[in-house]
């Protein structure tokens, strides 16, 4: 719902008189900066600009070429600033898809995102999307309204702490106390957002400060690439030295090449290294995608046997959180070595060998470039123990089989996965949006490119779909952007598939349909018995392909797994916004809904 200011005297001042900017005698603005002073009809003044003028000019600054936004009455002097500085505005329905959006665009583009949202509940709206990208070290800026500061603690429309709200989920948050501070506090806090592992930042910006108007020789405008320094960091050097060494003289290494491969862009240093000391990799989270499938270093199924076999363990850019066991998936014989951007991750719930903070790509490339020559016959001491991961996966591939081929209906999972995993090109950008049905397809789904896999990332937050999938399109138009939902986690957001359908933004959607939250059900049935497992997670049988055509886009229903190829290439040749409805085995349960330790 649109937010739009209602009462009246939200700008009025304690005496009812509105706050704006002096008149033509002079004075002062609402926050107490001088006004211009005209002397005569023939002298214009100095040159005055607008706090959303000023907001839009250190957006331009960053590079910032996109917001996303919902509207409210706290934010639109930005919008008109936005359009001087010929950065696009991207309405959408729902706060929360706004914010999910930024993070997304930071993700696909490399560039720091920005969402705007008013005060209130649009602030509040936002939350879940900041804290997604807060866990998912992706930078981005939340621009709040809020109240007047001639109003503060007078029950303003929509007034609410959002700076203590924020504060927990960003790297930076704060008000902005003048309108001459706006561009100022805009680039300190998008230097904070790549301060160490990147992140959010929250600014909120009381409506009477954004809309007043001060001279420009006195508004601080940041110049663009002179206010932020240079974060990347190669590592200490003598640690550089002793991985090197201990990869070098290592029989069974393996190599985990988690988020911040991506994040760093670090897939030419990361493919190097597994080349030049013939390591084999396995790759988690946006890491996915460093390595193409079918390449003799790429490894996936093996990864548990790998864990408990290796003698040296290199987890590149990814933390010891509930994705790797905290650390108790690694075998205690192992060396452990843990490559992080975040010193504060490093050694974090498992103890370690060696720590490196740095940039993953400085990194590697470093690691490698210290075991230049030192390799006595690398290729051909580690062939054997290539051959045996591959053994492994093989026979884990074969085990799978009958599953990703079955022609059962309900559909099984598998067979919808396989099938999607086959429709992929290298230019597909995937994007994952649900619990049990995603589960799946991280077991099968294989990007062929770097920076070609998206999921939420360690919050889990379901809803990141639709918000994803407009991102990456707006952001990369050339690609095919393919997104598996689950029709619980579609039904979060799915409102902005409208969104997709105003802008023109075609992709291939796959509703994995087995009107549950599965993976909540499966909990339930383990805890409380079969008799209490549909206890609130059980949906309508909901025809999605029927919603995606009431909006203007194209959508089909599948319920024979012959069915979905044929479905997937209609969709791609539709040059529509596309859902396809496919009704799968509501009984069918992927490993790692099994396995989740939450049930045991």
């Amino acid at each position: 719902m649109a937010r739009t200011a209602t009462d009246t005297g939200n700008n009025a001042g304690p005496t009812g008189e509105v706050a704006t900017n002096a008149g033509p005698t002079g004075g002062t603005t609402a926050t107490g900066e001088t006004g211009a002073t005209p002397t005569g009809d023939t002298d214009p003044g100095p040159e005055l600009i607008s706090g959303g003028h000023l907001v839009a000019k250190a957006l331009k600054a960053e590079g910032i070429d996109t917001i996303f936004t919902l509207c409210g009455g706290h934010i639109i002097d930005i919008y008109d600033g936005c359009v001087d500085e010929g950065i696009a505005v991207i309405d959408v329905r729902h706060e929360q898809v706004a914010a999910h959006a930024a993070d997304a665009y930071a993700r696909v583009t490399g560039k720091p995102g920005c969402a705007v949202v008013t005060a209130g509940p649009g602030t509040t709206d936002a939350v879940t999307g900041v804290a997604n990208a807060f866990r998912a070290e992706s930078p981005m800026l939340l621009i709040g309204g809020q109240g007047a500061l001639s109003q503060h603690k007078m029950g303003s429309l929509q007034d609410l702490p959002h700076v203590d709200m924020m504060t927990p989920i960003t790297k930076f948050a704060a008000t902005v106390p003048s309108t001459a501070r706006i561009a100022d506090l805009v680039s300190m806090a998008f230097r904070e957002a790549f301060n160490g592992a990147p992140g959010p930042s929250f600014l909120e910006i009381p409506r009477d400060v954004l809309d007043a108007s001060v001279r420009v020789d006195q508004a601080r405008i940041p110049e663009a690439g002179r206010y932020r320094a240079s974060t990347r960091n190669a590592g200490d050097p003598a640690s550089v030295e002793r991985l090197a060494d201990l990869l070098v003289h290592a029989k069974k290494p393996v190599v985990l090449f988690g988020s911040q491969v991506w994040t760093t862009r670090a897939t030419a240093s990361a493919i190097e290294l597994v080349r030049a000391l013939d390591i084999p990799a396995y790759m988690n989270g946006a890491g996915r995608g460093t390595l193409p499938p079918g390449d003799p270093h790429h490894f996936q199924l093996s990864r548990r046997y790998a864990f408990d076999n290796a003698d040296v363990i290199v987890i590149v850019g990814t933390p010891f959180d509930f994705r790797m066991g905290y650390g108790r998936r690694l075998s205690a014989k192992a060396t452990v070595v843990q490559i992080d951007l975040d010193y504060r991750t490093v050694g974090k719930n498992r103890d370690i060998d060696l720590g490196i903070v740095g940039d993953a790509n400085l990194v590697l490339a470093a690691v490698t470039q210290a075991a230049s020559g030192r390799a006595d016959n690398g290729a051909v001491a580690r062939k054997p123990w290539l051959e045996e991961l591959r053994a492994v996966e093989e026979k884990a591939r074969e085990k799978r089989l009958p599953q990703l081929r079955s022609d059962a209906t309900p559909i099984h999972p598998y067979r919808l996965v396989h099938e999607i995993n086959e429709f992929l090109t290298e230019d597909s950008i995937y994007i994952g949006d649900g619990g049990d049905i995603v589960t799946f397809s991280g077991q099968v789904v294989q990007p062929k490119s770097p920076g070609h896999w998206m999921d939420p990332g360690p919050l889990g937050t379901l809803g990141v779909g639709v918000p994803f999938v407009l991102a990456t399109k707006l952001a990369r138009p050339d690609k095919e952007v393919v997104a598996l939902f689950g029709d619980g986690a579609f039904s979060l957001t799915g409102w902005d598939f409208e969104t997709l359908v105003r802008y023109d933004l075609p992709f291939v959607g796959i509703v994995g349909n087995n009107s549950s939250m599965n993976q909540i059900r499966y909990g339930q049935a383990q805890k409380y018995g079969v008799a209490r497992e549909r206890v609130g997670n059980t949906l309508g049988d909901v025809r999605y392909d029927e919603f995606a055509r009431m909006l203007g886009g194209h959508g089909e229903e599948v319920r024979d797994p012959e069915d979905i190829a044929p479905a997937l290439q209609r969709a791609r040749e539709s040059g529509l916004p596309s859902l396809i409805n496919v009704w799968v085995d509501p009984d069918a349960y992927a490993p790692g809904t099994v396995n989740q330790t939450m049930y045991k």
